[in-house]
């Protein structure tokens, strides 16, 4: 596990990050460019070592429900790549809003809808399938025989 003052030194060696001292020892590092509300990338990181990074709701990180994960038993590696992550989700323009039905040849329709962070398929009401991404999504539909409507 690294020492409070090794996540430190990891920790700013992101230039983007500033530090903002708060109550009991912990510090917080924001993103002042971050695209969205949130700012706050490393969240009360305290000499014991516990902390916290915000992630969101990238797929491949086990967040809270404010999108936050505990570093506190992370490796340099570990840590250095959340913070990229981190920095790259709150740098992403979000995905603009998509909602249109798809039609195949015996004229079923179905939706496909992006809800952030899904790419969800629906069938009147009911989901049919969820994607984490446009393409895969549209591989499915494709392999299912629909088309895209035209613009």
């Amino acid at each position: 596990m690294l020492t409070f003052e090794q996540k430190l030194e990891i920790i700013e060696s992101f230039p983007e990050l500033t530090r903002k001292d708060v109550s009991m020892k912990r510090v917080n590092f924001h993103y002042e460019e971050s695209l969205y509300d949130k700012k706050i990338v490393v969240y009360h990181l305290h000499p014991t070592g516990n902390g916290f990074v915000y992630v969101g709701n990238l797929p491949h990180y086990e967040a809270d429900k404010k999108g936050f994960v505990n570093i506190r038993d992370f490796s340099e590696k570990e840590l250095r790549s959340i913070l990229a992550d981190s920095l790259d989700y709150l740098s992403l323009e979000p995905e603009p809003p998509y909602d249109k039905t798809w039609t195949n040849r015996e004229n079923e329709k179905v939706d496909l809808v992006y809800d952030e962070p899904f790419w969800n398929v629906y069938a009147g009401k009911n989901l049919e399938e969820s994607f984490g991404t446009f393409s895969d999504a549209e591989d499915y539909l494709m392999d299912q025989g629909f088309k895209e409507p035209k613009q």
